[in-house]
């Protein structure tokens, strides 16, 4: 399969889904941000002087699924119908692991909008510790898998989902 994004002449347009039949779609995304100790300790403490850091990249998460199609430039606007984003803590490795589960019944994918969902909320993360932490490490982000549409279901090699990370 080429790209889609592009018309004959090599110029960028957006991609009619006119014709395309709905279906039921999600996808999941992961990342991680690598924080240092104090850091790590003050999360999992809730003791981030700016509040309770979790819940409010969880928000950030929703949020940045919410406007994917305001920053990245041929997304479609989509009703998504779900989003979910959890946490898991990573304490040998300093780490917090982010997922972003979405859904949509609709005429195209939620890919972009798992991945905008995991991207906004390490961002959160690393602006609500960046005055413990300048050090920190975002990594690792990627699409671990999707169901729907014409082109059916992708597993990433790399992490095959629990049902834990799951929209319900």
């Amino acid at each position: 399969m080429g790209l889609t994004h592009f018309d004959e002449n090599g110029k960028a347009f957006m991609v009619d889904v006119t014709e395309k039949h709905e279906t039921v779609r999600e996808a999941v995304a992961t990342g991680k941000i690598i924080v240092n100790r104090e850091v790590y300790e003050a999360i999992c403490a809730g003791t981030v002087g700016k509040g309770d850091v979790l819940s409010v990249a969880t928000t950030a998460g929703i949020m940045g699924v919410k406007r994917t199609s305001d920053l990245i430039p041929m997304c479609h606007i989509l009703p998504i119908t779900n989003c979910k984003v959890t946490f898991e803590m990573l304490p040998e490795e300093y780490a917090v692991q982010c997922y972003c589960t979405v859904k949509v019944t609709g005429k195209t994918g939620v890919e972009m909008e798992a991945l905008t969902g995991v991207s906004t909320a390490l961002l959160t993360i690393y602006d609500m510790c960046k005055a413990l932490d300048k050090s920190m490490e975002i990594r690792e982000i990627y699409l671990c898998r999707k169901t729907g549409g014409k082109s059916g279901e992708y597993y990433h090699e790399k992490k095959v989902e629990d049902s834990s990370h799951n929209a319900e």
